[in-house]
């Protein structure tokens, strides 16, 4: 079996001061609360403040979120980090060639003394699943994902059970470059709200790094600063932030240009739209905003879309960035709404 509980159910100081009732939460404890967990990150993730802002807009925004980079980078060590910052079911699934389909869902088992079959949850059931090295296992076991992903249910044998609310997948991939790996299916592609890489840190990260970590590792001292009912208020309080009509407008517009694009072959989904505006909520909300401006899109554009697209033939030659490329030319020609904050 290829999963581990990595979960820390130890209620600490921390917990106790953040943790809130849903119906209290309100902007000064949205700040808080998401301040605490921010931080709480950062106490592992050093001069990594995009990756860290951009797990937690996944997690507040329901959706999911995709690192991918080379190895030794701190791509499992982020997703570890958040979990362990969330007193909540955790469970990392470390995926290999053998990795089979029944072990991230489940399987039925037959019970000789009750004559029946039980149903043994499979290592998706936690409120955050680490998904590591997602692309290192067969396109048949990668989508086991698929449902929970979209629909946060599990069928097995006929039968569908919900899984945890909040539920988050936080998934690591190696580059396609690198031996043994398999890509990713557009349907799972399209499943995650966001795809960063972390980059290698800078000299003054990587030093610190080295000392920190010569003797301890930095993860045993991590607390859980929300719970997960904590964490159903704060989605909560971002679904309300407002969009404006004519934003809705230009995210559809951004959107349907990636379709009609030369330089792209396959174009953003609807769905990429829908998670685009529901990041653009949370991002406000971090920033202190209740309504969506356009740099909130237009920010998050190449995080949301750019793992959903597929280049024209010919551009992967071209050049070493084509999608971005083209992300970059449909912002400069979409004509951003007048008569709004910036």
């Amino acid at each position: 079996m290829h999963a581990t509980n990595t979960a820390d159910v130890t209620t600490s100081t921390a917990l106790d001061a953040t943790s809130r009732d849903a119906a209290a939460i309100d902007a000064t404890g949205f700040a808080r609360q998401t301040a605490a967990i921010l931080s709480s990150i950062t106490e592992v993730i050093d001069g990594k403040a995009d990756a860290v802002r951009s797990a937690l807009i996944c997690l507040l925004a329901e959706g999911h979120l995709l690192v991918e980079d080379v190895p030794g980078v701190g791509k499992t060590m982020l997703a570890r980090a958040l979990a362990a910052s969330i007193d909540a079911t955790v469970r990392r699934i470390q995926f290999t060639p053998d990795l089979l389909p029944g072990d991230v869902t489940g399987v039925s088992v037959y019970n000789p003394v009750a004559q029946e079959f039980e149903f043994k949850p499979g290592a998706v059931f936690a409120h955050i699943v680490i998904a590591d090295e997602i692309n290192r296992s067969s396109p048949k076991t990668q989508s086991a994902l698929l449902e929970a992903m979209e629909e946060h249910q599990v069928t097995v044998d006929g039968n569908s059970r919900p899984l945890p609310d909040p539920f988050l997948v936080v998934a690591t991939q190696n580059p396609l470059e690198m031996e043994g790996t398999y890509a990713l299916p557009e349907a799972q592609r399209d499943r995650f709200m966001m795809r960063i890489s972390m980059g290698y840190p800078d000299a003054e990260a990587e030093t610190l790094m080295l000392r920190q970590r010569d003797t301890t590792n930095p993860l045993d001292a991590i607390r859980p600063v929300l719970t997960a009912t904590d964490v159903r208020a704060l989605i909560t309080w971002a679904r309300a932030v407002h969009v404006a009509p004519a934003l809705e407008e230009y995210a559809v517009a951004l959107s349907q240009a990636t379709r009609s694009d030369p330089n792209l072959h396959l174009g953003a989904s609807p769905r990429a739209t829908l998670q685009l505006v529901r990041a653009a909520k949370v991002q406000a909300a971090l920033d202190g905003r209740d309504y969506v401006v356009p740099d909130d899109l237009t920010s998050l554009l190449p995080a949301v879309f750019a793992h959903r697209l597929i280049p024209a033939r010919g551009l992967h030659r071209a050049g070493a960035r084509p999608i971005e490329a083209a992300l970059e030319g449909i912002v400069r020609r979409i004509p951003v709404p007048v008569g709004l904050p910036r």
